[in-house]
C-alpha cells in the first residue's frame, strides 16, 4: 500500500518569464503521465468493479453533472462579457 503525504507547494506560473514557463508545463505534464501510468492494472481494476452496471452509471452521472457545470460556467462567461466585466477577443 502507497501512502502519499500532502506537501504543498506552489510555483508563481504568472510571473515566469515563457521558456520558464515551457519547462515548467513540460515537467508537470511528463509527471502527471508517469503518475497515471502507474496508477494500477487494468485487470485488477476491471476485476475489482465487477460487472454491474453501478460504476457506468456514475460516470454516465458524472458526465451529465459536469456538462450540466460547463454549460452554466459559458452562461456565465458570455454574461459577463455582455456586461462588460470582463473584456474578451471574439472570433479568434
Amino acid at each position: 500500500m502507497r501512502q502519499l503525504r500532502d506537501m504543498k507547494g506552489s510555483a508563481n506560473v504568472a510571473a515566469m518569464p515563457a521558456g520558464i514557463l515551457a519547462d515548467y508545463a513540460t515537467l508537470c505534464g511528463g509527471t502527471l503521465a508517469h503518475t497515471h501510468a502507474r496508477s494500477g492494472d487494468a485487470c485488477v481494476i476491471a476485476a475489482y468493479l465487477g460487472t454491474g452496471s453501478q460504476l457506468d452509471e456514475a460516470m454516465a452521472d458524472f458526465a451529465r453533472a459536469y456538462a450540466a457545470q460547463t454549460t452554466a460556467d459559458h452562461a456565465r462567461l458570455e454574461q459577463a462579457i455582455g456586461d462588460q466585466r470582463i473584456a474578451a477577443v471574439m472570433g479568434v
